[in-house]
């Protein structure tokens, strides 16, 4: 009968010694997954929503706002620009390419023309403001 106890997993080792040497154990990997869902935040006052998403590493120029209605979709896709040294390598790239993209409903339409849209440091800002609904006209009846 064998009473030796069976060897523990490599990933189980490089978990021990993580701390002590992290660079040491690195292994080569490029471009994370992207989220799987861009994150906003929401407010409402009486004639407008205001959405914060973070897109980060996103150009403007590629970030797209569509709304219909009062579903409002958030279109981007991201690059990531890979630089080569001679004399160097990448050991690990964590930035993130691709398309992201997310689609939420508000409680009212929005008019589009007066809406704006604005992006600065990896969020973007829309001031969505609401239609003017018409109020229902009583009928009578004859």
């Amino acid at each position: 009968m064998n009473n030796l106890t069976p060897f523990v997993s490599h990933s189980l080792f490089d978990e021990l010694f993580r701390d002590t040497n992290p660079s040491y154990f690195i292994k080569p990997l490029h471009g994370d997954p992207l989220p799987s869902q861009l994150k906003i935040d929401v407010k409402e006052t009486p004639t407008e929503f205001t959405v914060k998403a973070d897109i980060p590493g996103a150009n403007k120029e590629n970030i797209n706002v569509d709304i219909e209605g009062s579903v409002v979709s958030i279109h981007a896709h991201i690059d990531q620009v890979d630089s080569e040294c001679k004399d160097e390598k990448t050991l690990r790239t964590e930035r993130y390419y691709g398309e992201i993209s997310r689609s939420f409903q508000l409680a009212n339409e929005i008019d589009e023309q007066a809406s704006k849209a604005h992006y600065e440091n990896g969020v973007l800002t829309l001031n969505l403001t609401k239609k003017q609904t018409k109020t229902g006209k009583r009928i009578e009846i004859a």
